[in-house]
């Protein structure tokens, strides 16, 4: 029965080992899974550095042990906080629209003023 060459998935050289072997060594492997998880444009790494700025800046303004702080607007606008992104907006049952960043959020108060918020999963 003929040997199937099987060829490396990151640089296509022939396999030897195992069967179900996809690549020829750690660095062709790490590289290959790199490339894969990598932002495919130059917007959604933008996008998703935006994201995770914001996220950080949420989650530093909670003080540890606590679900929701207030904070003046331009303390996050100060921090680089960037109000034109958000992951996702929860509105409750009065009205009040939420802007979440993952599970750090905020809700605008009056007077330039925010709710900063953690949401706890249930």
């Amino acid at each position: 029965m003929p040997v199937e060459s099987r060829k490396c998935l990151a640089c296509g050289k022939n396999i030897l080992g195992r069967s179900d072997k996809k690549f020829c060594n750690d660095y062709c492997r790490n590289s290959y899974n790199n490339q894969q998880n990598s932002d495919a444009t130059p917007f959604v790494r933008t996008v998703n550095n935006t994201l995770r700025r914001n996220r950080r800046i949420l989650e530093e303004l909670l003080p540890p042990g606590e679900d929701m702080t207030k904070h003046p607007r331009k303390k996050l606008t100060d921090m680089g906080f960037n109000f034109s992104y958000h992951t996702h907006q929860y509105t409750t049952k009065k009205g009040a629209v939420y802007h979440f960043c993952y599970e750090y959020g905020y809700l605008p108060l009056e007077s330039d003023w925010l709710l900063v918020v953690k949401r706890v999963e249930k």
